[in-house]
């Protein structure tokens, strides 16, 4: 059995995530996904370490969220992850948020980021070292088989909006 990027990373909604409507807000959602993203980050050598070694970060550049069902204060939260796709300066990848204790999946993150050279701020290659990581977690993760929501548009498909 393939063992998730995040198997081991747990949160829980706070009160202050609490919106008007009683539930975990949006913008928590997103704050949720990028604590999650940064075990990913580190895991595959993309974290801080990364940083101090080579004055590379990475940044998000592009992401979608979805909310499935939602989650209210206290609610225990577990994460998984698939790396998606790694070119030469971008990787791709997507995650999932569960509720921990009753199994629903209450939403879903799929994020593009670029690794920047932070003296430039410029997009720059992923350092030699990191690619065959990179590649491994991608080959592993599509092994597994992706989840059909990746890759999704927001609401109506380009054609209906144009018509």
């Amino acid at each position: 059995m393939t063992i998730s990027w995040l198997a081991d990373y747990r949160d829980h909604v706070r009160p202050e995530w609490i919106d008007y409507n009683g539930h975990m807000n949006v913008a928590y959602y997103v704050l949720a996904f990028d604590r999650a993203s940064d075990v990913v980050f580190d895991r595959l050598g993309l974290g801080h370490a990364h940083r101090e070694a080579t004055n590379h970060g990475f940044f998000v550049v592009e992401a979608h969220v979805t909310n499935g069902r939602e989650v209210l204060e206290g609610d225990p939260l577990r994460f998984d992850c698939w790396v998606v796709e790694a070119g030469e300066r971008k990787l791709r990848y997507f995650l999932e948020m569960f509720h921990a204790q009753k199994g629903y999946r209450a939403a879903t993150g799929e994020f593009l980021g670029l690794n920047v050279d932070l003296g430039t701020r410029r997009s720059a290659p992923f350092p030699g070292e990191l690619r065959p990581r990179l590649d491994e977690a991608v080959a592993r993760d599509r092994a597994r088989g992706l989840p059909a929501e990746i890759g999704r548009a927001v609401g109506q498909p380009k054609a209906a909006l144009r018509a």
